[in-house]
């Protein structure tokens, strides 16, 4: 390779390469980058992580209710997921169709019972700024 130092108070400052070297180990820095990231989502998903299926999250991003389309995928009826929440199936109803919005420990219940994050449940408005 044909590199030329730059130096600066006697210390090197800078490396001059040819431009096709430059684009050389530009692309395997990012291939490097591509593997490690790989990597990292493996071990996220041996470690017991769960992957977002697409039409939860489409569903989601359409204006579903998260809530209800994370307690259909999870096969739950609104009975069991609010027995395990610890709330009355009406309150749950309420909260599905936004007639109620829910107290802070009432939405953790439900996405603890739903086995997601306070934010997999929240809805994402789009396209706000």
């Amino acid at each position: 390779m044909n590199v030329q130092i730059i130096n600066k108070d006697g210390r090197p400052e800078w490396a001059v390469i040819p431009y096709e070297e430059y684009i050389r180990l530009r692309e395997e820095a990012e291939m490097l980058q591509d593997v490690a990231d790989y990597d990292a989502a493996k071990e996220a998903l041996e470690q017991g992580e769960e992957l977002i299926p697409s039409e939860v999250t489409f569903a989601i991003l359409d204006g579903e209710n998260p809530i209800r389309v994370w307690r259909n995928y999870r096969t739950l009826t609104q009975q069991e997921l609010a027995d395990r929440a610890g709330i009355s199936k009406p309150y749950l109803s309420q909260i599905e169709t936004g007639k109620r919005t829910g107290t802070a420990e009432v939405l953790a219940a439900i996405a603890n019972a739903l086995g997601v994050t306070l934010d997999e449940m929240m809805p994402t408005e789009i396209g706000e700024d």
